[in-house]
C-alpha cells in the first residue's frame, strides 16, 4: 500500500456518482493516500441528474460516501459546495450533516495567507442556467462518450496501460468546446477579482487547469470521471494539482502526475 500523504486541504469535484463513467475505484485507491484537515467537495459529487433517468450505484460508489463519512469520524472537516447535478443539496445550504457543512460558496484562506474563492461553477454555463432542456440533451450526448470510455478503459487495463479518456480527447478536438472553455475560465476569473481574492477554484467544465488570468490564480480541479484530477494545498500553501493515472484494483500501482505551484512569497 502507497505511503499515506498528509495535506493541509483537498479538493474535489465532479465525481458524478450514480454513473457509470465514475471512476470510483481510482478515487478509492486516491482516498486512501490522501489526508487532509479539511476536504472540500466542489459540487456535482452525486449525480441527482442520472439518478432521476436510472439507478446505477454499484459497490465502489457507496464505499466512496463511507470513505469519505470515516474520514469526517477521524476528525476531518468537509465542506460541501453543491452543483448543478447535486442542486436538491442547495435546498440544505447553511445547514450541517453528519460534520459535513453545505454552503453556496466558500472563502478559504490558504496557509500563506492567499483568499481562495471555491464555488462550482455553474453559475457561469450559460446553457445549465438558462436552457435546460438543452444542458440535458448534452449531459446524454456526453454518457454517450463515457459508455465508450468504458469499453475503452478495459481494453487499456488487458494492454497494461494507463487510464485514458475518450471524452476528453475529443472535446479537446472540438472547436466550440474549446472557446467555450476558455470563456468560462475569463468569466470566474472576472467574478473572482469582483470578490476581491487571489484564488478562485472550481469544477463543472471537467478540464483541470492551473492559470493565472489578469492577475487571479484560476485552478479548476477537473473530475473522477475524465481527468481523474484533485486538488491538494499542503501545510505551507502551495496548490498541486495531482492526476491519478491506476487504481489499485486494476493490479497495478499508484501513479500520480503533480503540477506544483510554488506559494506565494
Amino acid at each position: 500500500m502507497a505511503q499515506s500523504v498528509k495535506v493541509r486541504s483537498l479538493f474535489l469535484s465532479d465525481v458524478h456518482l450514480g454513473t457509470r463513467g465514475c471512476q470510483a475505484d481510482m478515487l478509492l485507491d486516491f482516498l486512501k493516500v490522501y489526508e487532509a484537515e479539511t476536504i472540500f467537495l466542489v459540487g456535482d459529487i452525486v449525480d441527482g441528474w442520472r439518478l432521476k433517468v436510472s439507478w446505477n450505484w454499484p459497490q465502489a460508489h457507496n464505499d466512496v460516501v463511507q470513505k469519505l463519512l470515516r474520514k469526517v469520524r477521524k476528525g476531518a472537516r468537509i465542506i460541501y459546495v453543491p452543483g448543478n447535478h447535486d442542486e436538491f443539496l442547495r435546498e440544505y445550504v447553511g445547514t450541517n450533516f453528519g460534520g459535513i457543512d453545505i454552503v453556496e460558496e466558500h472563502v478559504h484562506t490558504t496557509a500563506d495567507g492567499r483568499r481562495m474563492l471555491v464555488l462550482h461553477g455553474d453559475k457561469f454555463d450559460i446553457v445549465v442556467r438558462h436552457v435546460k432542456w438543452l444542458a440535458l440533451l448534452g449531459d446524454w450526448a456526453y454518457d454517450l462518450a463515457l459508455f465508450l470510455n468504458v469499453y475503452i478503459g478495459r481494453m487499456r487495463r488487458r494492454m497494461g496501460l494507463p487510464y485514458w479518456s475518450f471524452s476528453a480527447w475529443s472535446k479537446q478536438k472540438v472547436k466550440t468546446a474549446v472557446n467555450f472553455i476558455g470563456a468560462f475560465q475569463d468569466a470566474v476569473a472576472s467574478d473572482a477579482r469582483k470578490h476581491g481574492v487571489d484564488i478562485v477554484l472550481c469544477g463543472h467544465i471537467h478540464q483541470p487547469a492551473v492559470e493565472t488570468i489578469d492577475g487571479v490564480l484560476y485552478v479548476n480541479t477537473g473530475d473522477w470521471v475524465e481527468s481523474c484530477s484533485a486538488v491538494v494545498e499542503h501545510g505551507d500553501g502551495r496548490l498541486e494539482l495531482v492526476r491519478w493515472t491506476s487504481a489499485a484494483s486494476d493490479h497495478a500501482p499508484a501513479a500520480p502526475a503533480r503540477l506544483a505551484l510554488a506559494p506565494a512569497a
